[in-house]
């Protein structure tokens, strides 16, 4: 079949992503000797700097790993690196409500949670890298520092709140307007300078006698020397935000200190020969192992696979919203079991729920949060291709995320979501060039729920890279931006590849959709009950059925939804292969 691109095969190392120039950087790191994790925390690096609208230095990231035995005996199992950020000390539910607030406003200082990214780059490049430090952040730097072309969605994203930054965010219009206010031009070298300092910084201070000392040292330049200290100056000025007042942050210097990312072990699907590996309930992650569960016998392509599937969807979300956060009595075991995915089988029906109908696993009753279970919780149509939101005082804007995958000729795979820390979210930091993240707006400020606010906590993020096992060795890692939609978009292709066996690029191509029927996890926190997004290729057959049977259909641009990359490798030949996005316009995989 004819597909936007090849599908990528080799036996040196493969390296795909969601901006060419990331993809090229963890290239060029593989040819220099490193490996997958080197290659990864090079291409990580460089997304902070070429895609600042979907990530940066102040965001997060999940990264899900199996290293490979370099004299070819397989790989390990899988491990998850949690480079998200916690709550700060002094955010609680009282103090938002001191602050008259019944949400986390979308921008600005008070959704901050701990900047997770760079210590989660710099702790996998420490644990499981080759190459110092300087090797894999030269990318970053040069990008930043001599610039790089800008994109036509940097620029769009900049040209929709610059008025913002004009009058509200003076550090944001001093980054990213020109010195005589004007607007950044798609394809202009566009130049970080100080974000290019504060790597160089990290650099300086990296100092030791050996490669992981050097890199401890560049750690606690972040977390407790003058990255802390800048971010800890800064979040005490009140900045506007999405609640049309200025607040100051909560987040200091000692919340960065007292944090360090985390290894745990993933959650797991046994599905027709696979096993599939996700983060645990503190992300979204289960809610595509549940999904799977309950289609354990899909439908072939058509519109009853999107229908089944949507539905599927549904009803995994609403168990998200009523289960899952960073707490320990998550029932995770029943509710990716047999029997339970059964029960919620059983209620999808010939046509579509408009209902938010979340189990009881173990017969405990569900709790949903107050403005989720309202039935006046409504939205607009969701704009197409939209993924993570950010909400600002000028209108909706739109944040989102990047993605990852590496494979490397000693069976190393790699998979990573870095995202947050977006542009438009929040002020830029003027010492450091970079703004912080958004992610507490994913915390309910409604008491006794697995996802309300707690100091020291983990937001249940959208944050969901997924890597896949046959026989016990890992085979397949891939995810994609998309907030929400990202678990609906891996389903997408998890079913076209694995169980219609379409080749990664040709399942990466197939036609998506997705469904907004549930809680948005982010600022205003809106839903769209029995709504469905379809790419039009799907066929006006597929959207006729679909509204038959009772769906809200929307139907979107033929290239617009998810923007997927994936990397295999075959334990038995040693082939590694590759795939990325054409939607978006920038994704791209390489290898030899």
């Amino acid at each position: 079949m004819f597909t936007t691109r090849p599908e990528l095969a080799g036996t040196f190392g493969m390296v795909a992503s969601t901006h060419w120039l990331a993809t090229a950087a963890g290239m060029a790191v593989l040819e220099c000797g490193g490996n997958a994790f080197d290659a990864a925390v090079a291409t990580g690096f460089a997304l902070q700097v070429v895609e600042p609208h979907l990530n940066g230095p102040g965001g997060e990231v999940p990264i899900l790993f199996a290293a490979g035995d370099r004299s070819g005996g397989g790989t390990g199992g899988p491990v998850l690196l949690s480079g998200q950020g916690i709550a700060p000390a002094g955010a609680t539910i009282e103090a938002f409500e001191h602050l008259g607030l019944e949400l986390v406003p979308g921008t600005g200082l008070l959704a901050a949670t701990v900047p997770g990214a760079v210590c989660a780059w710099l702790t996998l490049l420490r644990d499981h890298g080759t190459q110092p430090l300087d090797a894999v952040l030269r990318y970053a730097i040069e990008y930043a520092e001599t610039g790089h072309p800008l994109l036509p969605r940097v620029a769009a994203t900049v040209a929709s709140v610059s008025e913002h930054f004009r009058t509200s965010w003076p550090t944001s219009a001093a980054t990213w307007l020109t010195s005589d206010g004007a607007l950044p031009r798609t394809g202009e070298l566009f130049r970080n300078s100080v974000l290019a300092s504060t790597y160089r910084r990290l650099l300086d201070a990296a100092r030791g006698p050996s490669r992981e000392a050097q890199i401890d040292a560049a750690l606690s330049a972040w977390s407790q020397g003058f990255v802390a200290e800048a971010i800890d100056r800064f979040t005490r000025y009140p900045v506007l935000d999405d609640s049309g007042r200025p607040h100051s942050g909560f987040l200091t210097g000692q919340d960065l200190a007292g944090w360090t990312p985390t290894y745990e072990p993933p959650v797991t699907l046994d599905r027709k020969g696979w096993t599939l590996a996700k983060a645990g309930p503190w992300s979204q992650g289960p809610a595509l192992l549940q999904a799977l569960a309950m289609l354990d016998d899909v439908p072939p392509a058509g519109a009853d696979r999107v229908h089944a599937s949507v539905e599927a969807v549904k009803l995994a979300m609403a168990d998200r919203e009523a289960w899952y956060g960073d707490v320990d009595d998550v029932p995770l075991h029943e509710l990716l079991s047999a029997p339970y995915a059964a029960q919620r089988r059983a209620l999808i029906g010939d046509t579509a729920s408009k209902a938010l109908r979340p189990g009881s696993p173990d017969g405990r009753p569900p709790r949903l949060p107050a403005l989720a279970a309202s039935a006046d919780t409504r939205r607009a149509p969701a704009a197409p291709g939209t993924g993570e939101p950010t909400v600002s005082r000028t209108g909706t804007t739109r944040g989102d995320t990047c993605h990852v995958d590496v494979g490397d000729r000693w069976g190393n795979l790699v998979s990573a979501t870095p995202s947050g820390g977006w542009l438009q979210s929040s002020p830029v930091i003027p010492e450091l060039g970079f703004p912080l993240g958004t992610r507490a707006q994913m915390f309910w400020l409604e008491r006794g729920l697995p996802n309300s606010l707690a100091p020291g906590k983990r937001p249940r993020t959208t944050l969901t890279p997924s890597l896949a096992l046959r026989g016990g060795e890992a085979v397949l890692a891939f995810g994609t931006p998309g907030g929400d939609q990202q678990e609906q978009w891996q389903l997408c292709f998890w079913l076209a590849h694995a169980d219609d066996g379409l080749d990664l690029q040709a399942a990466i191509d197939a036609p998506a959709w997705h469904t907004t029927s549930f809680p948005s996890s982010f600022h205003p926190r809106d839903m769209s009950p029995g709504e469905v997004v379809v790419e039009s290729r799907v066929g006006e057959d597929v959207v006729a059925a679909l509204r038959a049977r009772g769906h809200d259909v929307t139907v979107s641009g033929p290239w617009t939804l998810g923007r997927l990359s994936a990397v295999s490798r075959d334990p038995g030949t040693g082939i590694l292969r590759a795939a990325a996005n054409a939607r978006g316009m920038s994704g791209y995989a390489a290898g030899r």
